[in-house]
């Protein structure tokens, strides 16, 4: 039952895979495999009264542990999904009120390779303000104003997600894994800043010198037409917004974004709360900066508007994806796959370089939630090369598959990225990127510190 499950896994990235040439959408067939999972992990242990790790004393059936799993698991994925929610609807805000001219009117040029090293920038230290999810759905909003056809439009948003996921991993509230590190007490804030930054800053800079030699050349910016949401001033049905309006929702959504860490700091509480008090607010906004206009232009420049374009079914995919994840951990796979490499290398460069090309594939949360289970603060405490080559490493290796990382799933949704072009035209850079982030941690914390002896 156990190989079954990994089988029906496997099956399913495959299907997530081959989404266009096979015509079936990816949201499909993540839900299928999400759930198919779960009833293989169900009748399996029921199958099997004598399931080892179970504590009887709390659930006296296998079945209550199944269900417990699967409640303590969806909570997680529904603080990423409401999170994901909430931030969608505030960029689409932002943008059908043509907030974003107040970056695109700047962005003069239409060289590739100089568009690619700004935007990849800009994602790299938003996200370690923000964080990659929220920072990857910003940006790629942007570039579908900037940028005509749909093949620079994807190459630079592969960047965006590469800037996005490095820059998240140099930052205590830049990715969810960091996150759980430095609420765990296995890294501190000036510490992974000081000792990660470096890593993460070459694993932007290799792919984007690599990229400055192979993809010369020019992008086209869209027609005023063909510009999402409408001709450049407004939605596209003849309903315009004013400078003061543009600005005005401009500012209040990336403050309302820039929020989400600061109120997290503060209360404790989950980024989705944050979000979620952040679009409450910028509804009110909204209303009260249309109040006194026509129905229609109310209504078409509303949130519950917002609410209908987000895309819903790269919200479900997600859903799947991570419920597949979910059963995977809950079944103990990714534990005894954190185990296993352990026995096998021992030793902590080649563990958390394998951790963070798994983390492509599997969802990296579960994996640093293995890897934190497993190591006491006794064996490595805090700030221990293992914790930040960990945090390194699970924050960028997800860039090497698109549905590695929260960030690429959010650009697989607004901009529709294949998942075979992204394998084949960013995953090399990716890769490229994320082993010399690799060498240069272990040069500057290994070769450094020999010779320093």
């Amino acid at each position: 039952m156990a190989l079954l499950i990994v089988a029906v896994f496997i099956t399913g990235y495959a299907l997530i895979a081959l989404e266009h040439p096979l015509k079936i959408d990816k949201a499909a067939s993540a839900l299928l495999t999400g759930v198919l999972c779960w009833l293989l992990l169900l009748y399996g242990i029921e199958a099997m009264p004598g399931f080892p790790g179970i504590d009887r004393a709390v659930y006296p059936n296998n079945h209550a542990f199944i269900e417990h799993s699967l409640f303590e698991h969806l909570g997680e994925i529904a603080g990423i999904l409401f999170f994901l929610l909430g931030a969608m609807t505030i960029v689409e805000l932002v943008d059908v009120h043509d907030g974003f001219r107040a970056i695109t009117d700047r962005i003069a040029t239409t060289d590739r390779v100089k568009l690619i090293w700004i935007i990849s920038w800009v994602s790299f230290f938003l996200s370690a303000g923000l964080d990659n999810l929220t920072t990857s759905i910003v940006m790629c909003a942007l570039i579908r104003r900037i940028i005509k056809d749909k093949e620079n439009m994807w190459l630079i948003g592969g960047f965006v997600i590469i800037g996005a996921n490095a820059g998240g991993a140099w930052s205590p509230i830049g990715d969810v894994t960091t996150i759980m590190l430095w609420i765990g007490g296995q890294v501190t804030t000036l510490n992974i800043i000081r000792e990660i930054f470096l890593p993460s800053s070459v694993s932007l800079l290799v792919p984007l010198f690599v990229a400055s030699y192979f993809l010369k050349g020019k992008v086209e910016p869209p027609d005023v037409a063909e510009i999402p949401n409408g001709n450049g001033h407004g939605n596209g049905n003849g309903h315009t917004t004013t400078p003061f309006e543009r600005n005005l929702m401009f500012v209040m959504g990336g403050m309302a974004l820039l929020s989400v860490p600061v109120f997290k700091t503060i209360t404790g509480f989950p980024p989705y709360m944050g979000i979620l008090l952040a679009l409450g607010v910028m509804w009110y906004i909204t209303e009260l900066l249309h109040w006194r206009k026509e129905p229609d232009f109310r209504r078409e420049f509303s949130v519950a508007a917002m609410l209908h374009r987000i895309d819903t079914p790269s919200i479900l995919f997600f859903l799947g994806i991570l419920l597949a994840v979910g059963s995977l951990d809950a079944s103990g796979h990714l534990h005894l796959l954190a185990e296993e490499l352990d026995k096998t290398f021992g030793n902590i460069y080649v563990i958390n370089t394998l951790i963070g090309m798994l983390s492509a594939i599997v969802d990296n949360v579960p994996l640093v939630a293995a890897c934190m289970g497993m190591y006491e603060l006794s064996e490595f405490p805090p700030d221990h090369d293992f914790w930040e080559l960990l945090a390194y490493c699970a924050g960028t290796g997800g860039s090497i598959l698109i549905i590695g990382s929260a960030a690429g799933v959010a650009a697989m949704g607004v901009l529709k990225i294949d998942f075979l072009w992204y394998l084949r035209r960013i995953s090399p850079y990716a890769l490229v990127g994320y082993l010399s982030g690799v060498l240069t941690y272990y040069i500057e914390n290994e070769v450094f510190r020999i010779a320093a002896q």
